[in-house]
């Protein structure tokens, strides 16, 4: 922490705290009433020495190397999976669009052949709409899902 408890905390150094106390929460060290009472004095405390009063009875974690990494590990890991189902979910839309595709140009052809007359190619109906809102999903889905990230 600071050499001299009288100097001024800032919001980064309240963050740290509340990132310990809620390690200290997680493994068992805090109840739920003491974690929201040292949490309520935490954001109210406006020194270092404020802040040393609320941690001094819990085992010591070096504050200067302690950051909210796993808190970050663990919201970058959900985003993976969250964009690995995302891309799960449009491999299998585009999947079931060419299934389909494939069955209904399956139709027409035997039907072109067994009916002798040339017939309207009207898979093109099913398959162009539907392949036109998955190519925009795809597209503009990928800007918006990088808007977001970044």
């Amino acid at each position: 922490m600071a050499s001299s408890p009288e100097m001024r905390a800032s919001d980064s150094d309240r963050d740290r705290i509340a990132g310990m106390l809620r390690e200290h929460y997680a493994q068992g060290r805090l109840s739920v009433e003491e974690f929201d009472e040292r949490l309520e004095r935490l954001y109210a405390s406006k020194t270092y020495g404020e802040l040393q009063v609320i941690t001094a009875d819990l085992p010591d974690i070096d504050m200067r190397s302690y950051t909210a990494g796993r808190e970050l590990e663990k919201q970058a890991k959900r985003a993976e999976k969250r964009a690995q189902k995302e891309k799960d979910g449009l491999r299998g839309a585009w999947a079931g669009w060419a299934a389909v595709s494939g069955v209904n140009w399956v139709i027409w052809l035997i039907i072109s052949v067994t009916g002798g007359d040339g017939v309207y190619p009207w898979p093109l109906w099913i398959m162009g709409p539907w392949g036109v809102i998955l190519l925009v999903n795809t597209v503009f889905g990928q800007e918006r899902r990088k808007r977001l990230e970044g």
